[in-house]
């Protein structure tokens, strides 16, 4: 599988207590914080529902 790095780039504040706890289910804890992660197609169903807080990298 390929890794990723994944970075919170965008504030979880007012979002909605979904895509609060998909965030924090990929490991992400605040604004900044990078975490690595093999691609799996559930750790890319993550991604798709929260990209516009993300951004993404191949490792």
């Amino acid at each position: 599988m390929a890794k990723v790095k994944i970075t919170q780039t965008k504030s979880v504040i007012d979002r909605s207590k979904r895509q609060k706890l998909t965030v924090q289910a990929l490991g992400l804890r605040h604004i900044h914080h990078t975490i690595e992660k093999e691609l799996t197609p559930q750790i890319e169903g993550m991604i798709k529902k929260v990209n516009h807080l993300i951004k993404v990298e191949e490792a």
